[in-house]
């Protein structure tokens, strides 16, 4: 018989625009970029995908990530708690706060819900549309460390 996970009946969520997830804390930091992310951020600004990394991106152990400057927790594209770049969104940002690593209960409830205003709030998500967003983060992951 298999554990029953925490989420099963689901969770609400709806963003509130409060801009806390675009802010580094704890262990979450960095804006992963994966190549599709990359190429959508290009064509979003109309830059050459060499130019847009040399403007917004720094590589750290062969991972591409949006700079992030050491004086200043927000990403570059924060905007009045707003993503002044939201069309171009990586997935990372997409699939918030649905990640792998954030799943676990004791890591929903440390570095999710302490935070972030849209935990049960809004629209209720299956296990289902969980899932699939846990298995598209996983995904880009393994695309990141793996290609």
């Amino acid at each position: 018989m298999s554990k029953k996970l925490w989420y099963e009946e689901g969770i609400r969520f709806e963003c509130q625009g409060s801009g806390k997830c675009c802010t580094s804390h704890g262990e979450y930091g960095w804006v992963f970029l994966s190549k599709k992310d990359i190429k959508r951020f290009s064509e979003y600004f109309e830059l050459s995908v060499s130019e847009f990394k040399k403007i917004y991106c720094d590589q750290s152990e062969g991972v591409w990530h949006l700079k992030e400057k050491m004086d200043d927790p927000d990403c570059m594209f924060l905007k009045d708690n707003q993503c002044s770049a939201y069309e171009a969104r990586p997935t990372q940002c997409r699939t918030w706060p649905f990640w792998p690593d954030t799943m676990q209960a004791k890591a929903w409830k440390k570095e999710v819900a302490s935070f972030c205003p849209g935990v049960g709030k809004g629209k209720l998500y299956s296990k289902k549309e969980i899932e699939k967003q846990v298995e598209e983060a996983a995904r880009v992951d393994e695309e990141l460390f793996f290609s």
